[in-house]
């Protein structure tokens, strides 16, 4: 059976649209960013009880006083888990991206209903935009767009597409033939059928079709917090990867709550301008022992509720809101390894220090190794190499600059619980049935996996094991249930790494040396970088940190105030300031 490379000619065509439309992807790229953050900051500036009470308020006139009393209850609870900034973000990429989707999706929908070879044509389309895994929208808008929230607003769009293309069509043929026939019969236009007999009694399951458009919009923008876009997405994606339960827990919540909101007000505001749907929910409303509930104001007075508190929410966002910082701008991305979030923290609060205005971007290694190599990332500081972030290197090193290595005591490992009788890598032949058969590893494209594979099990016979790959949260999740459940595992790790301190496990010994010499930790920056910030340049070039400062920093950052890593910065400067001095000095 022959070869088909598909995915050689659809690196190819990626490789020659982002060569040759450069122009056009940016210019989609500087209008979506703007719209997006213009948003952000219009949701972000009033206080977040304004806004609440705002949001209430649309919510009583859509769907009755008890739905805007709980949706002002649901919006106090995501401010008191201290979530209200990130979920104003994923408001904001919800919002930009459903729009977009609905603006294209409907009148294909349209087109759809009364063209039957386009919806020929375009159902087989939309089904392998359903069916197409989500995170594979995310690899050519890394490469059209980089790495942000304009990639995540693309790929979201292009998901939520399908179902305002679907509902519309059907909403539209659902519509009586013979109502469509007396229009016609009366010499109406095509034109009116549409906008007057058609679009109106289509309208609920339209508005079906955007709902599930801005369902779909809120749980893919949480996967495009793999790619640097910010909001609650950003917040899952860190809980996972470092395994922290109540950051996950905390902003799970939030993303339900705002998806619970959201459901409820689309789906009344379809019940809103549908009329026979609207008569009937004000029957409804007009008795009972729970009419008080029920109760809406009128349009004329719920509007201008609305406006009155949108103007009172604005005016306060106005005068509440300080100025920014007008520092340089610069980025830094990182993974979510302890080390580089201890370091990372550790440099943005020095360079806030020095009028810098820091963005921090974390994303997974692959795509940020791609928003090194296409400048939209300023900085890295965990790159492993000889090995372990190799092949990422290789590929980009012609676009990053390699500021230099500010560790070189890092080494790969693989580690067994504490009481395990295995002591060295060589304890494990012959014991496969002990560990199940396996070794747990992390993401498949990581340079260890492969380390491991190649050198490692065939070095100490160790082909009666077979190496699972997974994910770095997926590792941890199956060595802490390992742990809790006694049982005996082998998994891939290296030093440092948190989980030496979280987990009773040691690391095994390496008699053979397989997997090589220690690694070195490289800070490095895009092309271009040391020339546009020379002075930090300099301060980076002579940053170093030994075993004795790294392992406090990262103990206050990950360990001690996670989720406040600032103030973990703040106590390791007060315990060593003749370090902090030379940082900068």
């Amino acid at each position: 059976m022959f070869r088909l490379h598909l995915g050689d000619w659809v690196t190819d065509v990626v490789n020659f649209l982002t060569k040759h439309c450069k122009p056009v992807f940016t210019a989609i790229s500087d209008v979506v960013d703007g719209v997006v953050h213009g948003l952000n900051h219009l949701l972000g500036a009033p206080p977040s009880l304004a806004l609440a009470a705002l949001v209430a308020m649309a919510c009583w006139w859509l769907r009755g006083l008890a739905a805007g009393v709980l949706t002002f209850a649901g919006f106090v609870l995501i401010d008191a888990l201290g979530q209200w900034t990130a979920a104003m973000e994923t408001l904001s990429l919800v919002l930009v991206s459903s729009v977009a989707a609905l603006v294209i999706g409907i009148p294909l929908g349209i087109l759809s209903a009364r063209a039957p070879t386009f919806s020929a044509v375009a159902r087989p389309v939309l089904d392998f935009m359903q069916t197409m895994p989500a995170f594979v929208y995310l690899i050519p808008a890394i490469s059209f767009f980089g790495l942000g929230e304009v990639p995540g607003v693309i790929a979201t769009m292009v998901f939520a597409i399908p179902p305002g293309v679907r509902l519309t069509e059907l909403g539209i043929k659902q519509v009586d033939r013979e109502t469509v026939e007396a229009a016609e019969a009366f010499g109406t236009p095509p034109g009116r059928v549409l906008t007057r007999v058609q679009l109106p009694l289509a309208l609920p399951t339209i508005m079906t079709g955007v709902n599930q458009a801005i369902m779909l919009s809120l749980s893919m923008v949480v996967v495009a917090g793999m790619v640097g876009a910010e909001g609650l997405g950003a917040n899952v994606f860190g809980a996972i990867t470092q395994y922290n339960l109540a950051a996950g827990a905390e902003s799970g919540l939030a993303v339900v709550v705002l998806a619970i909101i959201l459901d409820r007000m689309t789906g009344a505001l379809g019940a809103r301008l549908a009329p026979a749907a609207r008569r009937a929910a004000d029957r409804a409303a007009r008795g009972g022992a729970v009419a008080v509930l029920r109760y809406r104001p009128r349009p004329a007075l719920g509007l201008s509720g609305i406006v009155v508190f949108a103007l009172l929410a604005t005016t306060l966002g106005i005068v509440g809101s300080g100025g920014g910082s007008n520092g340089k701008p610069i980025t830094i991305g990182y993974i979510p390894w302890d080390e580089d979030i201890a370091v990372t923290q550790l440099w943005k609060t020095e360079l806030e220090k020095h009028g810098y205005k820091v963005t921090l971007r974390q994303v997974d290694a692959g795509p940020l190794f791609a928003g090194l190599g296409q400048g939209d990332i300023d900085l890295f500081f965990d790159a492993w190499l000889p090995t372990t972030h190799a092949d990422y290197y290789n590929k980009y090193k012609g676009k990053i600059e390699d500021i230099g290595i500010w560790y070189d005591n890092a080494s790969l490992q693989l580690a067994v619980p504490k009481d395990d009788p295995a002591n060295s890598i060589a304890d494990l032949k012959g014991q496969s049935s002990r560990y199940k058969g396996r070794i747990v590893g992390i993401e498949p494209g990581a340079g260890e996996m492969k380390t491991v594979d190649k050198k490692v099990m065939p070095a100490y016979g160790l082909g009666d094991y077979k190496l699972v790959a997974s994910s770095t949260a997926a590792m941890l999740a199956e060595l802490n249930r390992s742990i809790q459940g006694h049982q005996p595992i082998v998994v891939t790790l290296w030093k440092p790494h948190w989980a030496y301190t979280k987990f009773p496990i040691k690391p095994l010994a390496d008699p053979q040396k397989a997997f090589g010499s220690a690694e070195q930790v490289h800070t490095l920056g895009r092309k271009g970088f040391a020339k546009d910030f020379p002075e930090v340049n300099g301060w980076l070039k002579k940053f170093t940190m030994a075993d004795a400062q790294l392992f406090p920093l990262e103990d206050l950052v990950v360990n001690k105030y996670k989720g406040n890593e600032a103030r973990g910065v703040a106590e390791w400067e007060k315990q060593n300031p003749a370090v902090v001095k030379k940082l900068t000095g």
